[in-house]
Parts: C-alpha cells; sequence; structure tokens
C-alpha cells in the first residue's frame, strides 16, 4: 500500500510516501529512502521503494528539502546537514507509525545521499543498518579534483560574491546541474552525468529543474562525511562502490571502507558511478534487500 504523506524538519515541511507491505497489518522493520544532488524523488528511488515493500518492508520516501514536493526556501539549495537532519526526522516520523517496528529501522542512501548515511548512522543510534552506493566521500577532494588548482581560487572568489550578494538580499546565484556545453560552468559538469541525464524517462523528470544553487557547490567543498565512518559501529554497513567511478571517486571509498570497523561488507561493481542506477540496478536492490532484511529481519520477527 502506498500512502501521501508530510512531516516536519526544522521548521520545513517536507512530503513523499508512505509505502508499507500488503501482507499484514505490522509492524514492520523500516528503511528511509532519499535521492542524491539535485534530484526527486522520482528519479528511480520510488522504484527502490516498491521493491523494499514488496520484500516486506515499510518504506519512506521524500523530497530533500528545497527539492521537488518539498518545501524549503530557497528553492534547488543543496544543504547537506538539512538533508542529514531530514533523514533524523524521517526516522522519527516512522517511530510515530503504527504500521512501523521503531526498533527496526534501516537507512538508504546513494551518491550524495550515501555520503549523508554514514553521517547519520554515526550519530543516530534509532539506525540499525546503513547501506551507502557511490557516495560522496571528501568533497573537498572530490572539487579539487574537477577544478584545476589554478581555477579554484577563482571559483571561492563566486562563492564570497555570493555570500555578500545574499547579505544584501539579493537571490542566489545559480548554475545548472548537467550542462551539453564542454567548459559550461555545472554543478557536475562531466559528460557521464549529462549523459545519463538524457536516459531518465521524461516523465520522472516532472518536478526536476536542471539548477542548484552556488551555495549548494560551496556546501560539498566543506563536507567530509567519510570522517564518520569509523563511528558506525556496531550498526551493519554496506558499502556498494563502482570501481571506476570518477564522480564520487572509487578510491576514495575504498579509503572510507577500511577505517570503517565491523560489521561492515564491501560489494565493488565494474563501471562508473552510474551503474547503480541502470545496469545494475536490479543487482544493487537485490543486494539492499537481502541485507535490510537480514539485519532488520523479516515480517514477523519483532
Amino acid at each position: 500500500m502506498r500512502q501521501d504523506i508530510e512531516f516536519d524538519s526544522a521548521g520545513t515541511t517536507l512530503r513523499g510516501r508512505l509505502y508499507t507491505p500488503d501482507t499484514s497489518p505490522g509492524p514492520h522493520p523500516a528503511v528511509v529512502v532519499t535521492h542524491g544532488l539535485g534530484a526527486v524523488k522520482e528519479q528511480y528511488t520510488d522504484d527502490i521503494a516498491e521493491a523494499l515493500a514488496a520484500a516486506g518492508l515499510a518504506v519512506v520516501l521524500y523530497d530533500h528539502p528545497t527539492f521537488g514536493a518539498s518545501d524549503g526556501e530557497p528553492r534547488q539549495e543543496a544543504d547537506p546537514w538539512a538533508q542529514i537532519q531530514g533523514y533524523r526526522d524521517a526516522i522519527t516520523f516512522l517511530c510515530t507509525r503504527p504500521e512501523v517496528d521503531p526498533g527496526r529501522i534501516g537507512i538508504f542512501g546513494s551518491s550524495y545521499s550515501g555520503g549523508h548515511v554514514l553521517v547519520v548512522a554515526a550519530l543516530d543510534r534509532r539506525v540499525k543498518a546503513v547501506y551507502s552506493q557511490v557516495p560522496v566521500i571528501s568533497g573537498g577532494t572530490t572539487l579539487s579534483r574537477f577544478i584545476p588548482s589554478e581555477a579554484l581560487a577563482e571559483v571561492r572568489r563566486t562563492f564570497d560574491a555570493d555570500r555578500l550578494a545574499r547579505f544584501r538580499g539579493e537571490p542566489p546565484a545559480m548554475l545548472p546541474l548537467v550542462t551539453a556545453t564542454p567548459g559550461e560552468p555545472a554543478a557536475m559538469a562531466d559528460r557521464e552525468t549529462y549523459e545519463w541525464y538524457q536516459t531518465i524517462e521524461p516523465e520522472r523528470l516532472a518536478t526536476w529543474r536542471n539548477e542548484i544553487t552556488l551555495r549548494s557547490v560551496e556546501s560539498i567543498s566543506g563536507y567530509e562525511p567519510g570522517d564518520f565512518i569509523s563511528r558506525i559501529t556496531p550498526t551493519p554497513l554496506l558499502l556498494v562502490v563502482a570501481k571506476d567511478d570518477i564522480l564520487t571517486h572509487s578510491d576514495l571509498a575504498f579509503a572510507a571502507y577500511e577505517r570503517a570497523l565491523h560489521p561492515k561488507r564491501l560489494v565493488t561493481l565494474r563501471g562508473g558511478h552510474f551503474v547503480v542506477y541502470n545496469k545494475e540496478f536490479k543487482n544493487t536492490v537485490g543486494l539492499m534487500t537481502e541485507f535490510f532484511l537480514d539485519n532488520l529481519g523479516p515480517e514477523g520477527d519483532a
């Protein structure tokens, strides 16, 4: 069963859906699912939610603040700490639902939110299982690899100019999320990301906007979720890495996995960042379903 839901997160209303298994009234183990940088919940995370619900798990799926159906201003601003707070408030929301066992809640994250779940699991002991795929591990390192060092000083000047303009009450500076034009500034200016977006069905992009605030990029530069990975223990961790990932960088993920403590498991996939959404999608859905059922317990095991 699927129903529209909303909940408060630090004064902002987040909207999404609650999926519950049709087999019994519960209480069910549950998983929090949300999307990556600049995306919306309809970009395949809804398919993930449906698959997990079909396996006997309750799922809350929602848009991050300022994106999609959720409230928040300025629009299209990806604040990692606001998004982390959203995860924690989604867990609280699940704890209020009679269909959910509050002692058996897991979290899913992919790409940008793949980094978020590492932080959430380290800080919030209500999390009983954490699945992270192709995660952002070090925003600062990622930014420095995409921007040549001689250009980085100019980029930082644009961050400062945007802060000054906002202080004066001017609207935030914006830039495209993806671009077809080589050399044009964009949050994700690589060709691989642009080509993946061209494969997404138009109906999945109905609420998506190809723009993001400049401050979102500045926030990435200071965001280091990999620093939290050793603090996840004793919560079980499944880390899925694409070995040719040049967007969030597989070497950073492999190094972070070495810092993680047990219980942990690493799965390596062939290909780049987006294989988890296309070629390996069925495989990763199977991996996460098995992982959550193993660590949260199937329906009726409470």
